[in-house]
């Protein structure tokens, strides 16, 4: 029997995982207990266990206030809180192909490692992520990561289809859409992204089949709706991508209008990814790319992209006072949203589009929950938005996404409590990612390295005078 809406499918693919990292070897899993430790559960009763022990074997969450076995590695967890590994809904990884440069120097070389694009994800507490443009190159790092030879978070995958033309899956007919999710479906992919240039004969067929495929469908809404977005919300369009996208179909009327937008995900049951961090980016960068320079996380970005943030930023190039002024009122839209979604009980999940410029892999999906909890959640609601919710929609809830007995340890040791304040959620003690415990010196020195690595292929390199960009 088929499983519905792909939870069977992607969480057999987490088992899979699973009994992969323990066939790695035949020596018995590393057992870890971290004591007196403050256990945010997030699971649905909202349980807060004070001065806890949890003991993990392997992969796995073994035990929560009982006995520690024998031969336990112990973790001291005074004054620390434990949560859920966090997941970031809305990304895009790098893989070979995905810089449009064409110069020579561009060899695959300086951008396979894979470890080096996860790192920053684990090193803030990321440990599952959602790729809303995938490709077969996506494929292979998810399976260094399940063979282990990349510490690394989980990997859902989405296939892309637009219309017009161009690159990538292009369908504009309802035959031709089928047959893309079909293809899409047996090449592996386990979700479906539908994007802004499909018509809307086009658009209803894929959510159709990716219905009859059991796939969910995550996305945009298509141009083709402006001045009829309810035409837009049919059964099996899971998920929107943007906030923004509300904002593009009925953009004069856009803040008066926000209250039916809500209400149109409500009643079909469509969940929001509000990327907040994306839109307040761009319109940062169209100020300035000051704001660039000034991240703390560029030297973690690989020197090609830290290139084409500065030297060819079309956020930058192309800003005028109108367009920075329609940012503005996005921005303004988009927090109106948050509010009213989370009025009429509309699952937010939280994303970050990281991988455009200016948004970087991990870091700023702790700058998406700040930001959510400047429009409206609490501390909670935000915290839940980036472990809980987005488990359920992935169909993974019965393995992840809280802290139970039984489930995965994907999970991360905090130095305060983010229920207090949200930006307690950068003081990582360390992560649990795949079995393995990553303390903060060493977070500190995979980041440290990453840095060194990159700075020596800038030093190695200047695209800029090549011609790359």
């Amino acid at each position: 029997m088929r499983c519905k809406h792909l939870h069977c499918v992607f969480s057999l693919f987490l088992f899979v995982t699973v009994i992969a990292c323990f066939k790695r070897s035949e020596a018995k899993p590393s057992t870890y207990a971290i004591k007196n430790v403050n256990i945010i559960s997030m699971t649905a009763r909202k349980e807060v266990f004070k001065n806890a022990t949890i003991v993990i074997e392997g992969n796995k969450i073994i035990s929560i206030n009982k006995p520690i076995p024998d031969n336990t590695e112990i973790i001291d967890g005074h004054g620390k809180w434990l949560i859920p590994g966090l997941i970031d809904m809305h990304v895009h990884i790098p893989v070979d192909g995905h810089f449009n440069a064409t110069h020579p120097t561009r060899v695959a070389a300086i951008f396979t490692n894979t470890q080096d694009i996860m790192t920053p994800f684990l090193a803030n507490g990321v440990t599952t992520i959602f790729d809303l443009n995938s490709r077969a190159g996506h494929f292979g790092q998810r399976n260094e990561i399940l063979r282990g030879t990349v510490i690394g978070p989980r990997i859902a995958l989405a296939a892309m289809i637009n219309g017009g033309s161009g690159e990538g899956r292009i369908a504009n007919t309802p035959s031709d859409a089928r047959q893309s999710v079909r293809i899409a479906k047996a090449e592996g992919y386990e979700f479906v992204k539908v994007y802004s240039q499909l018509n809307i004969e086009t658009y209803h067929a894929i959510v159709d089949e990716a219905n009859n495929q059991g796939m969910k469908v995550v996305g945009h809404i298509p141009n083709a709706f402006k001045g009829k977005i309810e035409k837009a919300f049919v059964p099996n369009f899971g998920m929107v991508a943007h906030a923004e996208e509300f904002f593009k179909q009925t953009e004069k009327d856009s803040i008066q209008d926000v209250k039916y937008l809500a209400q149109l995900a409500k009643e079909n049951g469509t969940w929001v990814i509000p990327t907040l961090i994306t839109i307040v980016s761009i319109a940062n960068q169209g100020r300035s790319l000051d704001s660039v320079r000034a991240l703390p996380s560029l030297p973690y970005v690989h020197p090609l992209l830290q290139s084409k943030w500065l030297t060819a930023n079309n956020y930058n190039k192309n800003a005028t006072s109108e367009s920075l002024a329609r940012l503005e009122r996005m921005i303004e839209f988009n927090n109106g949203l948050v509010k009213a979604l989370k009025s009429i009980g509309v699952p937010i999940v939280a994303g970050t589009d990281a991988g455009i410029s200016g948004v970087v892999w991990g870091f700023s999906l702790h700058d998406e929950l700040e930001l959510l909890v400047g429009a409206g959640l609490t501390p909670e609601e935000a915290l839940n938005s980036a472990t809980f919710l987005p488990a359920i929609w992935l169909g993974i809830d019965g393995i992840a996404g809280t802290v139970e007995v039984g489930k995965l340890s994907d999970l991360v040791l905090l130095d305060a409590n983010p229920l207090e304040d949200i930006r307690n959620i950068r003081k990582i003690a360390g992560v649990f990612a795949n079995g393995q415990w990553l303390d903060k010196a060493r977070i500190d020195a995979m980041l440290s390295d990453l840095s060194k690595r990159n700075s020596d292929i800038k030093d190695k390199y200047d695209w800029n005078k090549r011609g790359v960009y």
